[in-house]
C-alpha cells in the first residue's frame, strides 16, 4: 500500500522535541488534518516519495545527518531514524544537512497553510522575515503571546524556538543564493538576513557541514551569467504537478495596467517591501521549471520576496493530495483529470489585496482592472527599478486622502474603500499572513462595505486558507453549473461541503469551468509540461 498523503494526517509530536514518536496516526476531533506517524513516514523514505520533500526530515543517528524523504542514499535502519517536523528541530538536535540531497532545497511544507494554529501562523510570519525585522518580541506581539510563552509553544510543537526557526530559514535562503547566483559571500550573508559574515559562515558550516565556498562550488555550471547586472535569478522549488497555464492565465487576467504584466509564460510586477520597491518576474523556463528574476532596493528583502512569491503562486501546496481528495467525487473527477495540480493564487501585499477585492465587488474582472489601473495611474508612485518604469499600487494613506477624487461608482462603495484604506494606514486594521482566520474575518465583517464574499476572498488570498467557499461568487456558481453541480447559492454550498478541507481548490476548478473565464486558459503558444522534471531537487 502506498504512503498516505501528508495532508490527511496530524503529526503526533513528543513535547519539546519536534520529533515524531507515534507509530500510528492519531487525531483529536476538530483539530484538523493528520500527519503520518513513524511507520508511515518510514514507508515514505523507503519509497523515496518526492511529494513529501519539505514536509518532514529524516535524521540518522549513525551518520549525524538529516535528509529529505526522497534522498537517494541507502535507507537507514529503523532503529537509527528520528523524524522531525522542521530542519530547525534537526539542527537543534545536533544534525547537519545531507550533502547529497540538500533538504534545504525542497519546497516548503503545505501544513503551514492547512493548519491554523499558532505554530502555523508563526511559521508563515517567520518565512516573511518578521523575526529578522522585528525580533522575537515583534513576532510574539503579532501573534498575541509573550516572547517566552511563544518560544515554549514552538519548541513543544516544532522542536525549535523562533530564533532557531528563523536561522534555518536564513540558511535556506543563503543556500539558494550560493548555488543560484554570482553574488559575493558578503552580499549573500546580508541578503539572507544574517547580521554578520561570521554568523553566516558559522551557520552554513553547522547546517551543511561545509563552508560557503564549498557549497557554492556544487552549483551547476549553467548558473553562471544567467542574470543581468543587478538582478537575481533563482529556480523556485515546486512540488509537481503544477497548473502553470491556469496560474499565468489568472495573473494575466487580473493584472493592473502599469503595475503588473503577464503573458502565457511569465508574470511581473513592482511591489513595496520593507527595504523599498522591488521588481520581480516569475517565468516558466524551457526546462519546465519556474524561475524568479528580481531587482531589489535592499538585498535584505530577498528572503521576504521569495516567501511572498511562493505564496502568490501557491508553490508549497501538496497537489497530489488535493487532486486525490477532489477526484474521489465523480462530479469533479473529470475537471481534476483535465487540470492536474491546480493552484490558488495568494497575495504579495495584504493591504493591496483587501482594497483590490473591495474595488472588484459585484463588477467584472475587466471593470475592476480598469478602476485599479486608473487608481494606480493617478495616485501610484512611478519607480525605475525594473527593466522599464513601473507604477507601485498606491499606498493606503494616499488612497485614504485622495481616493474619492479618482474612484468611480456608488458613493457608499467609494466611501467604504477610502475608510478601509484609512484604517490600514493608521494601523487600526492590520492584515498579514500570521492572522488568525476567524479573527481576521470578524474584523473585516465589522467594517462598512465589507461582506462575506470580500472577507472570505481575502482570507483565501492573504492567508492561503485551503478551505474557503464563496457561495456569492457568480462566476464560481456558473462554473459549478457547467460541471453539472448545483448553481443556486444554497445547493452550491451544501454540495461543496463534502470537499472540505479543500474547497479553495474546488473554487479554482469552478472558476476555470465558468464560460466567462475560458480565456484565462487559452495560451497563445505551446507550453512545457505542467510537471517540471526534477523541480524539487537543487538548482
Amino acid at each position: 500500500m502506498g504512503p498516505t498523503a501528508v495532508s490527511d494526517f496530524r503529526q503526533p509530536m513528543s513535547a519539546a522535541s519536534g520529533r515524531v514518536d507515534a507509530m500510528t496516526p492519531t487525531a483529536d476531533a476538530g483539530t484538523g488534518p493528520l500527519v503520518p506517524g513513524f511507520t508511515e513516514r518510514y514507508r515514505v523514505i523507503q519509497s523515496r516519495d518526492r511529494r513529501f520533500d519539505g514536509q518532514f526530515v529524516t535524521a540518522v543517528r549513525s551518520t549525524g545527518i538529516y535528509c529529505r524523504p526522497s534522498c537517494p542514499a541507502r535507507t537507514p535502519k529503523e532503529e537509527n531514524v528520528t523524524f522531525y517536523a522542521t530542519s530547525a528541530a534537526a539542527h537543534e538536535a545536533g544534525y547537519r544537512a545531507c550533502k547529497r540531497c540538500l533538504p534545504e532545497a525542497a519546497p516548503g511544507s503545505p501544513l503551514w497553510d492547512v493548519r491554523s494554529d499558532v505554530a502555523a501562523r508563526a511559521m508563515r510570519l517567520i518565512a516573511d522575515g518578521v523575526v529578522d525585522r522585528e525580533g522575537v518580541p515583534g513576532l510574539a506581539r503579532r501573534l498575541g503571546y509573550s516572547p517566552r510563552h511563544l518560544t515554549r509553544v514552538l519548541a513543544a510543537e516544532l522542536g525549535a524556538g523562533p530564533l532557531a526557526l528563523a536561522r534555518a530559514h536564513r540558511a535556506h535562503t543563503a543556500r539558494a543564493l550560493l548555488v543560484g547566483t554570482d553574488l559575493s559571500s558578503a552580499d549573500v550573508a546580508f541578503s539572507s538576513g544574517f547580521s554578520s559574515i561570521r554568523q553566516f559562515t558559522e551557520t552554513i558550516g553547522e547546517v551543511f557541514g561545509m563552508p560557503p565556498g564549498a557549497l557554492r562550488a556544487r552549483r551547476p555550471a549553467s548558473v553562471h551569467g544567467e542574470a543581468s547586472a543587478g538582478e537575481i535569478d533563482l529556480a523556485l522549488p515546486v512540488r509537481g504537478p503544477i497548473d502553470t497555464v491556469g496560474l499565468f492565465g489568472w495573473m494575466r487576467a487580473h493584472a493592473i495596467p502599469g503595475v503588473e504584466a503577464g503573458d502565457d509564460r511569465s508574470f511581473s510586477r513592482v511591489v513595496r517591501l520593507p527595504g523599498g520597491p522591488v521588481w520581480f518576474e516569475v517565468r516558466l523556463a524551457e526546462d519546465g521549471r519556474l524561475r524568479l528574476r528580481a531587482r531589489l532596493t535592499a538585498l535584505a528583502d530577498l528572503g521576504t520576496l521569495i516567501s511572498r512569491v511562493r505564496r502568490l503562486f501557491d508553490l508549497d501546496a501538496d497537489p497530489l493530495a488535493v487532486d486525490e481528495a477532489l477526484a474521489q467525487h465523480p462530479e469533479l473527477a473529470p475537471a481534476v483529470a483535465a487540470i492536474p495540480g491546480v493552484r490558488v493564487p495568494g497575495a504579495v501585499d495584504p493591504d493591496e489585496m483587501l482594497l483590490r477585492a473591495m474595488i472588484g465587488q459585484q463588477i467584472s474582472v475587466a471593470s475592476a482592472r480598469t478602476m485599479q489601473g486608473r487608481l494606480a495611474a493617478e495616485l501610484g508612485e512611478t519607480v525605475d527599478i525594473g527593466p522599464t518604469p513601473s507604477t507601485l499600487f498606491p499606498a493606503s494613506a494616499v488612497i485614504a486622502e485622495r481616493g474619492l477624487e479618482v474612484l468611480r461608482g456608488p458613493a457608499a462603495r467609494m466611501r467604504a474603500i477610502v475608510e478601509a484604506a484609512a484604517a490600514l494606514a493608521d494601523g487600526s486594521l492590520a492584515l498579514g499572513p500570521g492572522d488568525d482566520r476567524g479573527e481576521q474575518r470578524e474584523r473585516l465583517l465589522a467594517m462598512r462595505g465589507i461582506g462575506p464574499w470580500t472577507a472570505d476572498y481575502v482570507r483565501m488570498r492573504v492567508l492561503g486558507d485551503p478551505d474557503v467557499l464563496l457561495p456569492g461568487d457568480v462566476a464560481a456558481r456558473a462554473g459549478a453549473g457547467a460541471l453539472g453541480l448545483p448553481s443556486d447559492p444554497a445547493g452550491f454550498t451544501a454540495w461543496s461541503e463534502r470537499l472540505a478541507p479543500w474547497r479553495s481548490y474546488a473554487m479554482a476548478h469552478y472558476w476555470y469551468a465558468a464560460p466567462v473565464t475560458q480565456a484565462w486558459r487559452a495560451p497563445a503558444a505551446p507550453l512545457p509540461s505542467v510537471r517540471p522534471p526534477e523541480s524539487e531537487m537543487p538548482a
